[in-house]
């Protein structure tokens, strides 16, 4: 079996939410912060990153820890997190490293001579006369950079803004030297936050942002002439996009990008209709090879602390909008999935129960464990979707494996709410254990889905498709 791109693309065991990504010199890097298996506050390890060639996006390469938490001045004693950073290419050449700690309100700068060497702390963002950003009395909170440099400036947008709180008004951008530290330009609200959207004085284009008003999770990025905003909504499942050609005034909203439940989707269920973990995201886009990507995270271990990276084909329509991505299992892979085949649980795209809860992804072991992710929380009812395939009509068996304490069957669909294209009978045992039925798939490119209808909590360790 040839390899293939899966989501998640990187190794089941590495959790790397919030990533940026970018192609320099040939290969696609991502940067995001570090969590956890099994961790219990976000971001809690250094900063690491993986790269692959742009020309194949199964090849990923773990490039080692870039920037230890402990290097920022203010973290010497590591009592703090490093939440999400970026990066971006200087006047000079070199590669500069933006990122916030847990618990100040600061914009720290690390710098290196390539892409994911060792990043070493170069400063703090400040005024001109030394003050660093965040600490001036009425500047707002600084949280989550994104930056992107043009022309000898770079461009930081930054921002946090949660329901209720009418001290954070918005994403800023603030406009910094060629040195990457001082600030030339003071920040301006570009995006608005859910308490000023309706703010037309403050935002022109607020209303345009109406249930989709800014949260976290400030990215830039620049198409042709236009600047695109991705950020986290007020509903923190999607990102979305807003677009301008000043890259301090002028944003309109766009749309969504992608949520990682594919709430809004209505191509294979009803629009409203949560079919995975749902909560906060972030991420990117980025041009491979001719074709756009929107990276973002998903939720996995039935926690908010154990994120993992995936990534979906996006296309940029003639007039520059951008349409809603549906979550997959195959989402960097040049097209679906091969039809015949061993895959794993943790490829699931869906994973749901008839009352709205999920079943988790999660792993033994501890955090580092080199070994495959599989599914708990499966009850009656519960249904697991995997996408796309490409089958030819000539599979003819069906096998997956489980354990734990049950008794029943695996119903194998081609739709979530389809009927039974195989039935697998299966009880509990100790250890991972196979059961096989024919199947009889016709050609084409669908997904397959499995239902389990019986008693118990059995765990799901993968399907082969022979």
């Amino acid at each position: 079996m040839k390899k293939q791109g899966y989501n998640p693309y990187l190794p089941s065991w590495e959790y790397i939410p919030d990533g940026e990504p970018y192609v320099f010199d040939g290969r696609v890097y991502v940067y995001g912060s570090h969590d956890y298996f099994n961790g219990y506050v976000f971001c809690m390890g250094d900063y690491v990153c993986w790269s692959a060639p742009v020309d194949d996006l199964t090849d990923w390469r773990y490039e080692g820890v870039i920037y230890p938490k402990t290097s920022d001045p203010f973290n010497a004693d590591g009592s703090m997190c490093l939440y999400a950073p970026d990066v971006t290419v200087g006047p000079d050449g070199r590669y500069y490293l933006y990122y916030v700690l847990d618990k100040v309100s600061n914009v720290s700068v690390a710098v290196c001579d390539t892409p994911a060497g060792k990043y070493e702390f170069l400063g703090y963002v400040h005024y001109k006369d030394g003050t660093r950003l965040g600490d001036r009395k009425g500047d707002e909170f600084q949280f989550d950079p994104g930056v992107i440099t043009e022309n000898g400036k770079t461009y930081m947008y930054t921002g946090f803004c949660g329901r209720g709180d009418k001290s954070r008004h918005g994403s800023m951008c603030t406009t910094l030297d060629s040195d990457m530290l001082t600030i030339i330009e003071e920040p301006e609200f570009v995006v608005p936050g859910i308490e000023y959207v309706d703010d037309t004085e403050l935002y022109p284009n607020g209303p345009s942002f109406k249930g989709h008003s800014f949260f976290e999770a400030s990215s830039i990025r620049k198409i042709g002439d236009t600047y695109y905003f991705v950020y986290s909504s007020e509903v923190m499942h999607e990102l979305c996009y807003a677009t301008s050609k000043n890259p301090r005034d002028g944003f309109v909203y766009g749309g969504v990008l992608v949520s990682n439940c594919d709430m809004h989707i209505d191509t294979y269920k009803p629009a409203s209709m949560r079919t995975a973990p749902s909560g906060n995201d972030h991420g990117s886009i980025v041009e491979i090879n001719n074709q756009w990507y929107v990276f973002y995270h998903r939720q996995t271990n039935g926690s908010w602390f154990s994120r993992q990276g995936c990534a979906e084909r996006i296309y940029v329509n003639t007039d520059g909008s951008i349409d809603q991505a549906e979550i997959t299992s195959c989402g960097l892979n040049n097209g679906p999935l091969d039809g015949k085949g061993e895959y794993p649980a943790y490829l699931a795209c869906h994973m749901f129960n008839p009352d709205g809860s999920n079943p988790k992804i999660t792993q033994d072991g501890k955090d580092g464990d080199e070994v495959y992710g599989h599914m708990e929380g499966i009850r009656n009812g519960s249904i697991l979707g995997y996408k796309y395939f490409k089958f030819d009509g000539t599979e003819k068996e069906i096998s997956i494996k489980t354990r734990c304490y049950f008794n029943g069957e695996f119903h194998v669909m081609t739709a979530w709410d389809g009927e039974p294209v195989a039935k697998i009978k299966a009880e509990g045992t100790n250890i991972w254990w196979e059961y096989k039925a024919p199947i009889c798939l016709q050609a084409g490119v669908y997904p397959l889905y499995f239902k389990y209808v019986g008693g118990g909590n059995p765990q799901f360790w993968g399907f082969e498709i022979k």
